[in-house]
C-alpha cells in the first residue's frame, strides 16, 4: 500500500493547486499559530495613545520592544514556511508526507479481517438467537405434534381364515428362531388394513367421524358398482427392518382400495376431521413390529430379514371388503383382540351369504361374508 502511494502521491500533489497542498501540509504551520496567536492583544484591548500595540498597563519601553523583537521573528519564520509551502513537493518528501496520513500504521489486511470478524461474529449472534427461536418453534411444534397425534383410524379387517393360520405360522417361525421377538407379534385377532389415520380430540368429535363414515357408504358403493374388492395378500416386505408386513398384490382391486381411501379420507376433512396423513396410502398387513415392546426395541434395533425368508414369497389368501370400521387406538380392545369400535359400516356383496360373526360388533350388526 506504502508503495503504491509513494508511486502516486508526486503527480496528483503536482496537480493539486496551492491550496489543496497548504490544507495537506497544514499541520507543519500550526505549532506557530499558537505563538502569534498569545502575542496578538484582544480588540480594542491593547492601544495606548498612540494607538500603538502596547497595552495601558504601565509596560516600559525596554519591554514593548523586546515584544517586538519576538513578533518580528515569529513572522519571518511563518513567512519562510509558507514560501516552503508554495514550493513543489520533491519526491524525497513522499515519505514524510505518508507519515502525517492517517492509515500510515494500519494494515489493510487487519481492517477487512477485523470486519469479517465482526460480520462472522454477528452472524453467529443471529444464528444462536435464531437457534433458540428455532429451538422454540420445534418444541411448539412437538407440542402440537403430541396434541394432534392419531388416535383413531379407519380399519378393513382380515375375517379370512387362510390368511389368519398363514400370519399364525409365519409369526410362530421367527419365534422359534429367536424367542424375543414373541413380543413384537400382532395378535391374530388384531390383524387389519389400515385405511388412514386421525385425531379425535373429544365424544363431539368422535360423534362427527362416526357421521362422516356413515356419509361414506354411499360413496364407496358408488365406487364399487356392485362388483367385489378381493384383496390378493402375498410375500413379505419390511419398514426400515422395524416393522414387518405382508404385502398386497398390486392390481385393479387394490387401485379401488386406494380410490376408497381417497374419498373416505376427503370426507372426514370436509367434516373439520384431521385426518390422513402426507405420505402416499400404502395398504399393508403389519405382523409384527419392534414398537410393541420398549424393552425389546432396547434389545434388538432390526428386525433380521432371514427370520421369515421361507415366507418371502407365500401367497397368504385373500380378502373380500365388506367392512370397514372406526377404531380407537388406545381404548381397550375386545376380548378377542380386535380394537375397540366406535361405529362400521357393511356393504352388501352379491352371490355371497352370511356366515358366523367371528367378531364383535361396532354399534352395528356385523357379519363375517364368505365366498361359497
Amino acid at each position: 500500500m506504502q508503495g503504491l502511494l509513494r508511486r502516486l502521491l508526486p503527480a496528483l500533489y503536482a496537480a493539486w493547486p496551492a491550496a489543496a497542498a497548504r490544507a495537506l501540509l497544514a499541520r507543519r504551520a500550526v505549532p506557530a499559530l499558537p505563538r502569534l496567536m498569545a502575542l496578538r492583544p484582544a480588540a480594542g484591548a491593547g492601544e495606548g495613545e498612540g494607538g500603538g500595540l502596547l497595552s495601558g498597563g504601565g509596560e516600559t519601553p525596554e519591554h514593548g520592544g523586546l515584544e517586538n523583537v519576538q513578533k518580528k521573528k515569529i513572522f519571518e519564520e511563518n513567512k519562510k514556511e509558507t514560501k516552503q509551502m508554495e514550493e513543489p513537493c520533491p519526491a524525497d518528501s513522499v515519505d514524510s508526507l505518508m507519515a502525517e496520513m492517517p492509515f500510515v500504521d494500519t494494515d489493510i489486511e487487519d481492517k477487512f479481517i477485523t470486519h469479517t470478524t465482526s460480520k462472522i461474529n454477528i452472524k453467529k449472534k443471529r444464528k444462536r438467537t435464531t437457534g433458540k427461536e428455532i429451538e422454540d418453534d420445534t418444541e411448539r411444534k412437538k407440542k402440537k405434534k403430541k396434541q394432534y397425534q392419531p388416535n383413531y383410524f379407519i380399519s378393513l379387517p382380515i375375517t379370512n381364515p387362510e390368511i389368519n393360520r398363514s400370519i399364525q405360522a409365519v409369526q410362530d417361525a421367527v419365534i422359534q428362531k429367536d424367542q424375543r421377538f414373541s413380543k413384537a407379534m400382532v395378535h391374530i385377532g388384531s390383524l387389519h388394513v389400515t385405511m388412514f389415520v386421525m385425531h379425535l380430540s373429544n365424544e363431539e368429535e368422535i360423534s362427527i367421524a362416526v357421521g362422516a363414515l356413515s356419509d361414506s357408504k354411499d360413496f364407496v358403493e358408488d365406487l364399487l358398482k356392485g362388483k367385489t374388492v378381493d384383496l390378493s395378500f402375498q410375500g413379505i416386505h419390511h419398514f426400515k427392518n422395524e416393522v414387518g408386513f405382508v404385502k398386497l398384490a398390486e392390481n385393479d382391486h387394490t387401485a379401488i382400495l386406494k380410490e376408497i381411501a381417497e374419498t373416505m379420507k376427503k370426507i372426514f376433512q370436509e367434516k373439520g376431521i384431521l385426518a390422513g396423513e402426507e405420505r402416499d396410502f400404502k395398504p399393508h398387513l403389519t405382523f409384527m413390529k419392534l414398537s410393541k415392546s420398549t424393552p425389546l426395541r432396547k434389545q434388538v434395533k432390526k428386525i433380521d430379514p432371514s427370520l421369515y425368508e421361507d415366507f418371502k414369497s407365500h401367497y397368504f389368501g385373500s380378502e373380500i371388503l365388506h367392512r370397514l370400521d372406526l377404531c380407537s387406538m388406545l381404548k381397550k380392545k375386545q376380548p378377542n383382540g380386535y380394537y375397540y369400535c366406535e361405529s362400521s359400516i357393511v356393504f352388501e356383496m352379491p352371490l355371497l351369504k352370511v356366515g358366523a360373526a367371528s367378531r364383535t360388533p361396532c354399534r352395528v350388526l356385523v357379519m363375517t361374508w364368505f365366498l361359497p
